[in-house]
């Protein structure tokens, strides 16, 4: 019997090194934006880490378990190609399926001036998770294998 990708993240022997990988990847993507929309984005994630350290760690570890959730039909589904591969050619759905969990936390926030900054740049968020499929979905298929 085969363990789901949920299940693989979610494995306690694995979910520290999940979240560490994410919040790599995370931080990777915003490093890597440039001009005025990456000045923003910058901005605006300096921002989140400066209202209250080891913010990003905690909600990629509390949103773990919904994200996963919502990236197991893709997985399921990605036949032989790679899952950044896959991501990317269906990013619409990929996107669409990871800020809905964002979306879901944003609403019930802990943390009102996080909620404020996420609202301010969410009109742009597609596009930058569309961006950031190829390198999410490598780094899933190396934590998943």
């Amino acid at each position: 019997m085969s363990t789901s990708l949920t299940e693989t993240l979610l494995a306690p022997s694995r979910r520290d090194t999940v979240v560490d990988t994410l919040v790599g990847v995370i931080d990777a993507e915003v490093a890597g934006k440039r001009g005025v929309g990456g000045a923003i984005i910058k901005t605006a994630y300096g921002a989140v880490k400066k209202v209250n350290d080891g913010v990003v760690r905690r909600a990629v570890n509390g949103m773990l378990p919904d994200a996963a959730a919502s990236l197991q039909p893709l997985w399921d589904a990605r036949g032989d190609q790679t899952f950044g591969a896959y991501l990317t050619s269906h990013g619409d759905q990929a996107a669409d399926a990871l800020l809905s969990v964002s979306d879901t936390r944003a609403a019930n926030p802990r943390h009102a001036a996080i909620a404020t900054i996420y609202n301010g740049v969410r009109p742009k968020a597609k596009q930058h998770v569309v961006e950031a499929l190829p390198r999410l979905g490598t780094a899933i298929e190396t934590l998943a294998s």
